[in-house]
């Protein structure tokens, strides 16, 4: 019997007691609040059936075919995964102390019932060179999967994992097949059942009616944050194939309609949803590992968020998220992916062996002197990026993505595992010569990182959009400092946090609200960047909802069945005076006004904003900033909610998006200076930035508006202010936080708009404007004749 791959022990799970760690998110303490994430609590029943179910495995029994079907050739080293050609099939894979390998094909029937269909033995002499293990077959591969068994020695202190009874997955393979329907378990209530490689044909082709790369300007982007299930799985979605790529594609009009022009798809690379699969008593459903940070394989697009389910064994998966994308390129919109190089589903030593790990362990996974995996990443070990094999095999990944699945860029989640050094780091292997004073220890972050500076100078990725998540879970925080070669953008953490608590109303954070609106210059300026290479943010999918931001002063995770512990403790968050959705009117109003400033900020800030999912209709996951293990309303965008008539926040956001693409002045390329921005207090030119200050302004000369007056009261009072003289000018209202709907926005179609602007009048003819608590304005110049 050969044992195809074991369960995985769940890698986001910190109290699954993995061994020997030498970091764990548990005892390591990240200096940013997104760095704990994804994080439950196991209980003991959940040990023990993971335990049982690993006893007893998907097994695959031996083939019983007498005679080889295929014609076998003996292939050549490049490239690296399966190659179709009009004669037959290349397969070549890497590992360097693997002492034997066998490819094992598998019909598409064949693989529920856990057999191998036939067997290929590769020879060393004819079938190896170097490192790379080759053959070339030829015969009749229609409905034909595949996967490599490895032999060699089983030491996991010496850092290897072979077993010649496993089968692994190619790390080149294009698609990967198990289930075909998503939360579905595999026979006997199997989370783990059998996967194979998709072995592809030459006959695979997709009909791109010449889409070419849309090459927005990244200083123009207005990013949308989303999951591709969550997106229209609700039933209110009303799509014909809900929670599939097409279902995101029924739906990209509302995304254009909201003056979005990019996506950034949360993990579509394949991954197991039932990795965390247990019961969850409090709501009475499953846990799932519904964000996907778990990867299995790295070329290939999740196949359960596909309609096709196994049909033409994963090709269907792939040219339906082909279509995505070249929908969206019709609409204007560019497609950035959420990519998790720092770590796979592999978990620690206590993980299944489903790919890398059966390969070479040693060389794929940052690794201690004693095989011990270091722990970066919070979820069981870390990938060795820094290798020379690893970084290579990162790089023809992400170009794969890029030229044949025409993505427009990458979010790397976790970035910083990418900077630091691999566990075979030293100045012999890596210049070729011993340098004095060489002391670099695996793990140490690298100035100048092998894998990014590959990456900056690629000829084809140095192209693309590259964002930056630049932190993780051993510590390592380099927000405004991460290796860029000029072209590298960040999620700015920072701007998060110190807009979140001026907004709020603390006091000592009025200077370093005012460095956000200018793109964060005290980050990015020095290092030569631009106000674009910060991606500006209040909420993404780790924490609260932006609604929830203003609704709840402590998260409430109970859902999650870990008692609340999970998630995140400090949220810099507000109920406006009130906890929960149940609150007062006036209290209910005050929130409106504080997610209307949030949005504004954003919106008005130099840099790029990005915008959560649902969050433009008020979107509430009930207090619960850790999601990541539901499969159900909790995360799913409620589009009944969306077409509700009393969603003004909705107009709002579309409103304050286009806005801001229609002026000039608000994607910048380069740093506001004096000639344009000047800063004001509650009278023209004077600025207050003492401790206590909870007022902020400033005006801004626009090519296309002319100049806008834009400001901030965070204070508890209201506050009426002198506005900036412009003779032959009158400032006029355009959007005022403070005023219902929709008068907070005045849009020539607003009914009874000249008798709204004309309300405040006589403020503005004596050059003043009346502020509300907890509110912003943006005012534009017109001619005194016109007004």
């Amino acid at each position: 019997m050969e044992l195809l791959h074991s369960p995985s022990i769940s890698t986001y799970k910190p109290k699954l007691n993995y061994q020997n760690h030498l970091f764990s998110r548990r005892n390591s303490k990240p200096v940013d609040f997104e760095t704990i994430r994804r994080k439950s609590v196991v209980n003991a029943a959940v040990h023990r059936l993971a335990a049982k179910t690993a006893a007893s495995a998907v097994v695959v029994e031996k083939s019983t075919t007498e005679r080889c079907r295929f014609e076998v050739l003996s292939g050549k080293p490049l490239p690296f995964g399966a190659t179709a050609t009009d004669g037959g099939v290349n397969f070549a894979v890497f590992s360097r102390n693997a002492t034997a390998a066998t490819l094992c094909l598998i019909t598409l029937s064949d693989l529920p019932e856990k057999r191998v269909t036939e067997q290929i033995f590769l020879d060393p002499l004819a079938n190896k060179t170097g490192d790379v293990w080759h053959v070339f077959l030829k015969g009749d591969f229609e409905n034909m999967l595949y996967g490599y068994k490895f032999d060699g020695k089983f030491c996991p202190e010496e850092g290897h994992y072979f077993d010649s009874s496993q089968i692994v997955l190619d790390p080149y393979a294009k698609a990967i097949v198990s289930r075909g329907e998503y939360g579905v378990l595999g026979p006997e209530d199997d989370c783990w059942p059998p996967m194979a490689g998709m072995v592809p044909s030459a006959s695979d082709q997709f009909d791109w009616e010449g889409d070419l790369p849309l090459k927005f300007s990244q200083r123009n982007l207005v990013i949308y944050e989303m999951h591709v299930r969550g997106f229209t799985n609700h039933e209110s979605s009303e799509t014909k194939y809900p929670g599939t790529y097409l279902g995101v594609v029924e739906k990209l009009d509302h995304l254009k309609e909201l003056g979005v022009n990019c996506i950034e798809l949360m993990p579509c690379h394949e991954f197991n949803e039932l990795e965390y699969y247990s019961y969850n008593s409090v709501l009475g459903d499953y846990k799932f590992n519904f964000w996907g940070y778990s990867t299995v394989n790295f070329f290939s697009p999740m196949g359960r968020y596909s309609s096709a389910g196994l049909s033409n064994c994963g090709l269907g998966a792939i040219n339906e998220f082909k279509y995505l994308v070249k929908e969206a390129h019709k609409r204007g919109i560019e497609v950035i992916m959420d990519v998790v190089f720092n770590h796979t589903a592999e978990g620690n030593e206590n993980g299944p062996i489903l790919s890398f790990r059966g390969i070479d362990n040693s060389v794929f996974y940052t690794l201690a002197p004693k095989g011990e995996f270091y722990n970066y990443s919070g979820c069981g070990n870390t990938f060795n990026c820094n290798n020379p094999i690893v970084r290579q095999f990162i790089v023809d990944c992400l170009r794969y993505w890029v030229t044949e699945m025409h993505v427009d860029g990458f979010r790397f989640d976790l970035a910083s595992i990418l900077t630091r050094s691999s566990s075979s780091w030293n100045a012999v292997n890596v210049y070729g010569n011993s340098i004095d004073g060489d002391v670099i220890t695996t793990g140490t972050p690298l100035t100048s990182p092998p894998l990014i500076d590959m990456i900056s100078n690629d000829p084809i990725l140095r192209g693309v959009k590259l964002i930056a998540e630049a932190w993780d879970c051993g510590g390592l925080y380099q927000v405004g400092m991460f290796p860029h070669w000029g072209i590298w953008s960040e999620w700015n953490g920072k701007y998060r946090d110190m807009v979140r608590q001026f907004i709020k109303g603390t006091d000592g954070f009025s200077g370093a609200f005012a460095e956000c609106l200018c793109g964060s210059p005290n980050l990015y300026q020095k290092g030569g960047r631009k106000p674009w290479n910060s991606i500006n943010f209040v909420c993404a999918h780790d924490g609260f909802t932006l609604a929830d931001l203003v609704t709840y002063n402590n998260k409430h995770n109970l859902a999650n069945g870990e008692d609340n512990k999970d998630g995140e403790n400090h949220n810099n968050s507000w109920n406006c005076g009130e906890e929960g959705e149940f609150a007062s009117i006036f209290v209910k109003k005050l929130r409106k006004r504080q997610m209307r400033n949030f949005f504004l900020c954003l919106m008005v800030s130099q840099g790029v904003p990005m915008i959560y999912m649902g969050d433009e209709y008020g979107h509430t996951k009930g207090g619960n900033n850790n999601t990541y293990c539901h499969d159900n309303y909790i995360n799913y965008f409620r589009w009944d909610k969306k077409d509700e008539s009393s969603s003004d926040f909705l107009r709002f956001c579309s409103l304050m998006t286009n806005f801001r693409h229609e002026c000039e002045s608000l994607g910048l390329d380069g740093f506001p200076t004096a000639e344009r921005l000047q800063w004001h207090g509650h009278t023209p030119r004077t600025p207050d930035w003492s401790e206590t200050s909870r007022f902020v302004a400033f005006t801004l000369v626009d090519k296309v508006k002319g100049e806008l007056y834009i400001a901030f009261n965070a204070s508890h009072l209201p506050v009426t202010i002198t506005l900036p003289e412009r003779p032959g000018y009158l400032w006029q209202p355009l959007v005022d936080t403070g005023k219902p709907a929709p008068f907070d926005f005045l849009t020539d179609d607003v009914p009874e708009r000249d008798t709204a602007a004309k309300q405040y009048s006589h403020f503005l003819d004596a050059n003043q404007y009346p502020m509300l608590s907890y509110s912003s304005i943006i005012l534009l110049l017109s001619s005194a004749d016109d007004a």
